[in-house]
């Protein structure tokens, strides 16, 4: 699945192509997704110019002056910019053709992603009102993990994955951030005190940050807006790596499941 450096690159590589941009003709080939496509969008969105295109979460937001199209990526969903003339693929469900010449499609295989439409702000829709804050915000910090675990008995992983508590650390990063912090994934978040709280917040930054400045990682199903594939892989200290050396002390990475989810940890560098 598409994590928050995936859809912040895809967000980074899309501006350039669409932004100011007006609609000429929306196209809904298959409306069956997560959630219906409005038809209402191929009367919408017509005659009207993009404004912004912002992310809350793993959500794109598609700012026009008579609202907004949320879009989300699901678990193989991917946004390419192509020529007018480009023909579709079978899994090919949604485009936004511009008035000059450019196409924003939506690829999704699984047909796990969404497409909606608003007019209220976007803050306030049922998907987004709930959300935690932004890990890449500049107010972020350790205390709202800390103030959230302490009320909970769950693990460290479980609460940091949790998109109420903050948004966007998916499986991998959240492996990566807590290797990081030197925190077990499996230790109950109450029993973590807040000056270990504000060393995962900043490795939750400084994984994310990482990622997005090298194009997000290489998964599957997931490619950048133009056909290339992220790179962030190549750092991956411990996802993955079970039975490989530990990069900071050599001993076997270790891997089990928790909560549904594989996790990848050492033992020694992490308590």
């Amino acid at each position: 699945m598409p994590e928050l450096p995936e859809v912040e690159t895809t967000r980074l590589g899309l501006l350039p192509h669409i932004r100011g941009e007006r609609v000429r003709q929306v196209v809904i080939r298959e409306p069956r997704l997560r959630w219906p496509i409005p038809a209402q969008l191929i009367q919408e969105l017509p005659g009207q110019r993009l404004q912004s295109l912002i992310r809350r979460g793993k959500y794109l937001l598609f700012g026009f002056s008579n609202g907004h199209l949320i879009l989300h990526l699901g678990m193989s969903g991917s946004l390419r910019i192509l020529a007018a003339e480009t023909p579709a693929q079978r899994h090919d469900h949604f485009d936004l053709l511009f008035e000059e010449g450019p196409v924003l499609r939506l690829r999704d295989p699984r047909r796990f992603g969404a497409v909606l439409w608003t007019q209220d702000p976007p803050a306030q829709h049922r998907l987004l009102r709930r959300l935690g804050p932004e890990p890449l915000g500049r107010k972020f910090s350790g205390d709202p993990l800390y103030l959230a675990g302490r009320r909970r008995r769950i693990s460290v992983k479980g609460l940091i994955m949790d998109s109420q508590v903050v948004v966007g650390v998916g499986n991998i990063y959240a492996n990566e951030a807590l290797f990081l912090a030197g925190i077990h994934p499996l230790r109950r978040c109450d029993r973590i005190a807040r000056d270990r709280y504000q060393l995962l917040a900043e490795a939750i930054v400084g994984v994310l940050s990482r990622a997005i400045e090298q194009g997000g990682t290489t998964l599957r199903d997931f490619q950048r807006e133009d056909g290339r594939p992220g790179y962030f892989a190549q750092e991956l200290r411990v996802y993955g790596r079970a039975g490989l050396p530990c990069p900071g002390c050599g001993s076997p990475i270790k891997q089990r499941r928790i909560g549904q989810r594989s996790s990848f940890y050492c033992t020694r560098c992490q308590h």
